[in-house]
């Protein structure tokens, strides 16, 4: 198998300078709006137009997605709290996240974030307004603190940027979070080194002629990495073949009849706290009919964090990852 020229040089050059996640959107409507490039600013995203009327000094993250990429962006002395985390925050970000206070291990509520005093708040799931977590935008806004959700999390599993579920749109979130914390120019940066990344794994295509399931959680029911999201953005940049690929949506539910009868040659891993690749491959190996397809019998197992699978900055890593495990197994 060809290999990957710099794969652990080219992931820590991305570490250095990315970070978003996100979910799925109603028909999105995504926008920056202000005199000048300056504030008041108008942010539009999931149907919510919410107004900044100056940089944000005490702002909130939801999600470690919505974390990752104000730490990608250099914006942690801008925050006054987290929420929610899926896994480890990586290493190149670990003293800017401990230096943030971490409001809630999963969301904080209504409460909390009004005892913070943020000014805005940014979340990667439309959820992290439910009324048991932040609250409403609407009642938000009218306490006078501005919010946003990701461009991929507007909760209608249908919905999309408009573009779809691109690196383009990704990389159009974290310009838009960017002018929001007013650093638009540190996005660039991010684009720019993720481009030079998916460039060069193009060019290697270290997953060609590999026919993979992506295995994101479920027992009885997987939960599986499907067509349209961020399993399917770091298949495309490997040159590997997603078997649901045909399935619309990024992640669903799907028989297991189904991956038996496609019996893949290698399975992805999505690694997080609430459902681990160890927990998943036991499963796997443990179960009587399962065990006997090819890749579990071979041990063709590849694993990542859970959060370098979702749409956002730590996608491009979730690529390098993979592109550098499938080019170690054997052939």
């Amino acid at each position: 198998m060809m290999r990957i020229s710099r794969p652990l040089a080219t992931l820590a050059s991305v570490s250095l300078l990315t970070a978003l996640t996100a979910c799925a959107g109603a028909p999105s409507e995504e926008k920056a709006a202000s005199p000048q490039g300056g504030y008041p600013l108008e942010v539009t995203t999931c149907g919510f137009t919410s107004t900044l009327d100056a940089r944000p000094t005490r702002a909130i993250t939801m999600n470690q997605g919505a974390t990752e990429v104000a730490l990608a962006l250099g914006v942690e002395d801008q925050l006054v709290g987290t929420g929610y985390i899926d896994d480890a925050v990586p290493a190149k970000w670990k003293a800017a996240y401990d230096a943030v206070p971490v409001l809630s291990d999963q969301y904080p509520d209504h409460e909390t974030v009004i005892n913070a005093k943020p000014d805005f708040i940014y979340g990667s799931y439309i959820s992290a307004y439910d009324d048991e977590a932040a609250g409403s935008q609407e009642q938000l806004e009218k306490l006078g603190i501005a919010s946003m959700t990701s461009l991929f999390g507007c909760g209608d599993g249908d919905a999309k940027p408009e573009g779809g579920t691109t690196f383009e749109t990704v990389w159009d979130e974290v310009d838009l979070v960017a002018r929001a914390f007013g650093v638009p120019e540190r996005a660039e940066a991010i684009r720019t080194a993720q481009s030079e990344v998916l460039e060069e794994l193009e060019a290697e295509k270290p997953g060609a002629g590999i026919d993979v399931f992506w295995y994101d959680s479920g027992d009885k029911t997987p939960y599986v990495g499907t067509g349209e999201g961020g399993p399917q953005l770091i298949l495309d940049a490997v040159g590997a073949t997603n078997v649901f690929a045909d399935i619309p949506h990024g992640w669903t539910d799907v028989a297991w009849e189904k991956v038996i009868a496609a019996d893949p040659d290698v399975i992805v891993l999505a690694d997080a706290s609430w459902s681990t690749a160890k927990e998943k491959i036991a499963y796997l190996r443990n179960d009587p009919v399962l065990s006997k397809m090819r890749a579990v019998k071979a041990g063709a197992f590849v694993a990542l964090p859970f959060s370098e699978t979702t749409p956002g900055v730590r996608l491009a890593d979730g690529a390098v990852n993979v592109g550098g495990q499938l080019d170690k197994l054997p052939r």
